[in-house]
């Protein structure tokens, strides 16, 4: 038996990921307290003890960013495959959850109270990892440098072009950087030179994978990415 969020995620969507997964997704909505109101997520605690937790942020609320892109659940399923306790959830303004859109300063906010709710019901976990889309990646490596717990994390064109990104001075934390060759929004010449810049601080590894002919939103390429996640994941974790 399967049970999935029909209600969001389109029929063909859903019927892809029976097929190619094939196994029992259960995600409980969560509505946790913000700094600005509420905060509506979805949530998947792992039946093992002393799970793993991990948090997926979303694209920008202002493009229509939101928990339930295909990109963002991806990464909430690859965490969820590998035992972990895994919570996705809407920025301020955005379905469900309270407040206006406050670039980035807010969000970072957010994604800062969900991490906190997530340690309360998950407080003997023994590793934390971030997981961010586009806008999301760019609050996920702000926070990365904000909490010393976290141990890794996997970064979906982070918007090196548009964002600064220069408070990665140094980076703390291992990590998995993807980007499309084909992105029209993020440019490849603007991640490389953030890779390029990770890479060269001492501590730390970071990892690199172009998705060739991918966009921005991976339309037609969600299966390399999700690939290229299941690898690292798998190097990184061991299974």
């Amino acid at each position: 038996m399967y049970i999935i969020n029909t209600v969001l995620l389109s029929h063909e969507f859903c019927q892809s990921l029976l097929k190619n997964f094939k196994v029992k997704i259960n995600m409980p909505e969560v509505i946790i307290n913000g700094p600005e109101g509420r905060l509506e997520g979805r949530y998947h605690p792992s039946k093992k003890a002393n799970a793993p937790i991990a948090l997926v942020l979303h694209a920008d609320p202002q493009f229509n960013g939101n928990m339930n892109a295909k990109i963002c659940y991806y990464l909430y399923h690859s965490f969820v495959r590998r035992g972990f306790s895994v919570l996705r959830f809407n920025f301020r303004g955005v379905g469900r959850s309270e407040g206006i859109y406050d670039s980035g300063i807010g969000e970072l906010s957010d994604a800062a109270s969900a991490l906190d709710w997530l340690h309360t019901v998950n407080r003997d976990s023994p590793q934390v990892w971030i997981a961010g889309f586009s806008f999301g990646a760019w609050i996920g490596m702000q926070l990365l440098m904000r909490r010393p717990e976290i141990s890794g994390f996997l970064s979906v064109s982070p918007p090196a072009n548009l964002y600064d990104f220069s408070f990665l001075a140094p980076c703390p934390s291992s990590g998995l950087i993807t980007q499309g060759t084909s992105d029209t929004i993020v440019t490849e010449d603007a991640v490389q030179k953030l890779v390029d810049k990770l890479k060269s601080q001492k501590g730390i590894t970071i990892d690199y994978d172009k998705i060739e002919g991918a966009s921005h939103f991976y339309e037609e390429h969600h299966k390399p990415l999700v690939q290229s996640i299941d690898k690292y994941l798998t190097m990184r974790l061991g299974y």
